[in-house]
């Protein structure tokens, strides 16, 4: 199969699909979530599309990572369609029997300063939202939080409160600023030692209540330091869309687990790695994954936040949707260079199950933007 890509001189030449069965189940030696996008259809979602997508992905033994911010949270997707996308999802999950995470944030408060009382009163609302469908709750960084709070202290007041009423152990989340500027100095410091302290130190009061951690710091050393220091029980949720062959695979003193955004494109070479790893062979785990990263980096490079451009148009490529569109028109966030070169290293990697597919619509789309 051959495409004209804008620059080259000849036709590309399109590679043959990678193959991947659906395993029996989940891995049985890591937890791992795929935070999963959203298809737009009339004035809200394209639930059946955007329902199909999740069970694409429990098929394949993967856990949902619920209204996370690959689903656009905070940037376009507003509280109203996400308490449904909630409900909807943790419905689905319990039919499927399918595990799932769900986000509780505080978009549903205006964008000026809010106190602290509001902030934690934002935060119950959507844990009740995800505790009446039984999921777990991942307690989402807050850009009010990041506004209001004075320092460690505040982080710990309001984290203290929603802990001590989950009715399940919640997960807490740790985004780093380059997948959302306004998180700099999240936990109360831009220091990212004293800020890995504060969360320690949360973490060491209220480990009962708390399954995990998701960090999000694209940091391989600093993820793994942390992780050494977690109390027993606690799991390391690595949200490194750069490194996590090597974070997940571990060490001699542990391992991470996961919670990732490329696990949306990616999910049946994420199960076959992680089924290759319960069975023991680290050489076809390494070499399932190996082809993703250099795609992985490329579609979370700066700036970062626009990496959920990339995944939905994957999905499109795929044939997962019927269209490239995205909620509040983010899918013109990326430049066709961009795009181009996604497209190869996708097909590099061989996830386009049906490349005549791929090959037609990244044709059209070039078109489009006047490229072709």
């Amino acid at each position: 199969m051959k495409i004209d890509l804008p620059g080259a001189l000849t036709p590309y030449t399109m590679g043959e699909p990678r193959t991947y069965e659906p395993p029996p189940g989940p891995s049985t030696a890591r937890v791992a979530y795929a935070a999963a996008h959203v298809v737009p259809g009339g004035e809200s979602l394209d639930w059946d599309t955007t329902l199909a997508f999740r069970r694409h992905l429990w098929s394949y033994g993967l856990g949902v990572a619920e209204a996370m911010d690959t689903a656009q949270r905070g940037m376009g997707l507003h509280w109203a369609t996400t308490r449904e996308l909630i409900v909807r999802s943790g419905r689905e999950a319990l039919s499927a029997g399918g595990r799932i995470v769900c986000g509780a944030g505080t978009d549903q408060l205006p964008p000026e300063p809010a106190s602290l009382q509001e902030i934690a009163a934002a935060y119950e609302e959507q844990l009740a939202v995800i505790e009446s469908v039984d999921a777990v709750p991942v307690l989402m960084a807050s850009r009010h939080l990041a506004a209001a709070a004075q320092g460690p202290g505040d982080y710990a007041s309001v984290y203290g409160r929603l802990l001590s009423q989950v009715k399940r152990p919640a997960v807490l989340h740790w985004l780093g600023p380059m997948f959302d500027p306004a998180l700099d100095g999240y936990w109360g410091s831009t220091d990212l030692d004293a800020a890995a302290d504060a969360v320690l130190a949360l973490i060491g009061e209220h480990a009962s209540k708390i399954d995990g951690v998701k960090i999000s710091l694209l940091d391989a050393g600093r993820e793994i330091a942390f992780r050494r220091r977690l109390p027993s029980g606690v799991r390391l949720y690595t949200g490194d869309d750069f490194n996590y062959p090597e974070l997940i695979q571990g060490d001699s003193e542990g391992h991470s687990d996961a919670l990732l955004g490329i696990f949306d494109p990616i999910a049946p070479a994420a199960a076959a790695a992680l089924r290759a790893l319960d069975g023991g062979d680290t050489a076809s785990y390494e070499e399932i994954f190996a082809p993703t990263v250099p795609l992985a980096r490329h579609l979370f490079e700066a700036p970062t936040y626009y990496y959920k451009t990339g995944v939905v148009f994957l999905a499109w490529l795929t044939g997962h949707q019927a269209h490239f569109r995205m909620v509040g028109g983010l899918e013109n966030a990326r430049s066709v260079a961009h795009m181009v070169r996604l497209f190869q290293l996708a097909d590099a990697a061989g996830l386009f199950p049906d490349p005549g597919l791929a090959a037609h619509r990244m044709s059209a789309w070039l078109t489009v933007q006047g490229a072709a």
